[in-house]
């Protein structure tokens, strides 16, 4: 049974950083899994923040926070991690970390899904 747990959140002023992190347990796969992020805003349809696979290997980003917020994964750990920078009010949403085994397609597992403020 694979889980995902985010940890990190909650209240940030305008530009300022935070680190989170999304701990994955019971992947056997997870250096080759997809790993995404993902939030939504009050009132607003979910969007697509960030995603990595390959461990260290090919990133994307939303055009909204391209440059700011940055992807990483630790295959030791089993961690995947979401640095945010610059924060900006609009970035305010509850953000959810998603986990897509190798070898399928979309992802599959969902954290329960952290709240951020970002306020000035």
């Amino acid at each position: 049974q694979v889980q995902v747990v985010e940890v990190g959140g909650g209240w940030v002023q305008v530009g300022g950083p935070l680190r989170r992190f999304c701990a994955v347990a019971g992947s056997r796969t997870f250096s080759m899994d997809k790993k995404g992020w993902v939030r939504q805003a009050p009132g607003k349809d979910r969007e697509f923040v960030s995603a990595i696979t390959w461990s260290a290997g090919s990133t994307n980003y939303a055009d909204s926070v391209k440059g700011r917020f940055s992807i990483s994964s630790d295959t030791a750990q089993n961690t995947v991690y979401l640095q945010v920078n610059s924060l900006k009010p609009e970035d305010t949403a509850v953000y959810s970390c998603a986990l897509q085994p190798a070898a399928l397609l979309g992802y599959r597992y969902w954290g329960q899904g952290t709240q951020l403020t970002v306020s000035s």
